[in-house]
C-alpha cells in the first residue's frame, strides 16, 4: 500500500516519476529484504488501482483487460509488473485494483463533496464517465480475504459491482447533503486549467466489473450506491 499520492499535488514530469518510483522501488526493496534474509515470507498482497485501464468509455473492464495508456497506466502496469517479480521467490501474488474508495473524511468521498457543499457542485466533463467505486469497509475486507484465504492469486478489481457514472455520484452525494447540482457540467477543459494533467484522474471512464471477486464469494457490504452513501451520512 506504500506510494506517494496520486492527487497531492500537480503532476509535473519530476512528480510523476516519484509516484511511480514509490511503488516500484518500494516494491523491489522489499523482494531484496525477503530474498537476502531468507525472510519466510509465502504470501505478497499488493494494490494497484483500475487506473490500469486508462480511459475506457464503456467498455466492460474485466482483469483480462489490456492495460490502457496515458500516466495513470503507465504506473499501474509498472507497478504490477514489479510486484509480480515476486513469483521468481515462490511468493503468492496477489493485486488488488483498487476503485475510488468511499470513507467519512477521507478517500474520494470529501474531494467530489466539497464544491457540492459550497453550492458549485456539477457533473465533471460529459459526465458520463463510469466511476468504479467501493466502501471502505468492502475494500478493507477485500484485503483481508487476500490475506486469510490462499485461493486469491493474481489480480483482482477492488471495486463494488455496479459502478455508477460521474454524474450520478454527483447528484446522489448532493441529495444526500441537501444541496443543488448545477444542470451545466465542468467542461474538460477547465478541469486542465485547474488541475493540469492530473485532470484525468476526474474523466478516465472505467467500468469495472467485479465478477471475479463475486466468482470467490466474496460477501459485498455495499453493492449499490444509494446504500453505501445511507451508512456514510447516518
Amino acid at each position: 500500500l506504500a506510494g506517494e499520492g496520486i492527487a497531492d499535488s500537480k503532476w509535473t514530469k519530476e512528480r510523476k516519476q516519484q509516484i511511480i518510483d514509490s511503488r516500484v522501488l518500494s516494491t523491489r526493496l522489499l523482494f531484496k529484504a525477503i530474498k537476502e534474509q531468507k525472510a519466510e515470507v509465502k504470501n505478497f498482497i499488493s494494490s494497484s488501482a483500475v487506473g490500469y485501464y486508462g480511459d475506457r468509455k464503456d467498455e466492460i473492464l474485466t482483469e483480462d483487460s489490456e492495460p490502457g495508456e496515458g500516466f495513470l497506466a503507465k504506473c499501474c502496469l509498472l507497478w504490477e509488473q514489479a510486484v509480480d517479480q515476486g513469483k521468481k521467490l515462490g511468493l503468492r501474488i496477489v493485486k488488488i485494483r483498487t476503485g475510488f474508495v468511499l470513507a467519512n473524511g477521507e478517500g474520494a468521498l470529501p474531494v467530489l463533496e466539497k464544491p457540492i457543499r459550497f453550492f458549485v457542485g456539477a457533473a465533471l466533463s460529459s459526465g458520463k464517465q463510469w466511476i468504479p467505486w467501493i466502501h471502505l469497509n468492502d475494500i478493507a475486507n477485500i484485503y483481508i480475504s487476500a490475506v486469510e484465504d490462499e485461493t486469491y492469486e493474481g489480480v483482482y478489481n477492488g471495486c463494488a459491482p455496479y459502478p455508477v457514472t460521474n454524474e450520478t455520484l454527483t447528484k446522489a452525494i448532493a441529495k444526500k447533503i441537501h444541496r443543488p447540482v448545477w444542470p451545466i457540467n465542468v467542461p474538460e477543459k477547465v478541469l486542465e486549467m485547474i488541475l493540469g494533467q492530473m485532470s484525468t484522474v476526474t474523466t478516465i471512464s472505467n467500468n469495472t466489473t467485479a465478477q471475479k471477486l463475486l466468482n470467490e464469494e466474496f460477501q459485498f457490504e455495499f453493492t449499490h450506491l444509494e446504500d453505501a452513501l445511507n451508512d456514510l451520512y447516518k
